[in-house]
Parts: structure tokens; sequence; C-alpha cells
């Protein structure tokens, strides 16, 4: 029977090279020259530590860590920019997590959907990804487009496709 997975994750050395790339391109921008900006990716915990002068430059930061994330391959849904930035001394620090793995309330949102579609395919949630297996594998292609045209607020990969 032809089934697929639907995952969430991101590579983190692709998420490595990103910031990297941030950084050169933050090094040789006018408007940021003589002025504090320290980004730091910590690997373990998947949080990208941003550290300005200005809730202004924080933006910029933002604009750019997204814009080079997307050139490299990376979702914008993946980072999580939900906690506000904190003031610090002369400095304002913002923790940006990197989504990684699928939650199981947005596993569930996905299930629920794909059921609610009326297609004749089974869909079971399995730690931090969702195996969809049907009969055929049209069917299986018509969920990959729902999934695409559905925004969830995560991203999705669809992966392992056996038929």
């Amino acid at each position: 029977m032809p089934s697929f997975d639907i995952a969430s994750k991101v590579d983190l050395q692709t998420l490595d090279n990103a910031i990297n790339t941030v950084k050169k391109e933050l090094q040789g921008r006018f408007d940021f020259r003589d002025s504090h900006v320290a980004i730091d990716l910590n690997k373990k915990d998947l949080v990208v530590n941003v550290e300005v002068e200005s809730d202004m430059k924080m933006k910029q930061v933002i604009d750019v860590i997204i814009s080079r994330s997307m050139k490299q391959g990376i979702d914008a849904n993946a980072f999580d920019f939900s906690k506000d930035a904190y003031p610090s001394g002369k400095v304002v620090k913002k923790e940006i997590s990197v989504r990684n793995g699928l939650k199981q309330e947005d596993a569930k949102k996905i299930v629920k959907a794909i059921k609610d579609s009326g297609l004749k395919v089974q869909a079971a949630i399995m730690d931090n990804i969702i195996r969809v297996t049907g009969k055929k594998i049209d069917d299986l292609q018509e969920v990959i487009a729902l999934c695409r045209a559905g925004n969830f607020g995560v991203p999705l990969q669809y992966e392992n496709m056996k038929s």
C-alpha cells in the first residue's frame, strides 16, 4: 500500500549556514557599522540569540534572518518570533526559537484536515511525524496538495514516499 510521511524539521547545517550568512551581511552593511550586533545559534536547544542596540535594528536583523534563511531553503514559519525583545542594559535581546518536529496539536490539526477532506486515505500520528497511507498514489498526491494549500503555521516536508 502506498504511503508517505509528513514531517517538520530543519536541517541544522543549513540553519548554521543561514545564520553565518546573516552575520556576514550585517558586517558589511553601512547602517550596522560601529554598532553592537551579536547573533548566536545554540545548536543544542535550536535557539537563535540576537543582541542589538535598538528595536529598529532588531526588526532589520529579523528581516535579514528571514530573507537569508529562505534563500537557504528554510521556511520562514520555522522561526518562532512570539517572544518579545527585552532590554538588557544598553542593548535589546531576543531569543528566536526554531521549530523542529511536529507538535501534537499541529499534528492533530493536519490529521483533522486530511480526514475532513473526504479522501480515501488513513493518517496516523507517529511521534513527531504523520504517516499517510492510501490505495492510490493519486490520493496521496491530493493530500500533499491539500497540506500545501492549508496554512498550518509550520513548515512541512513530504518524505519517504513508498508505492
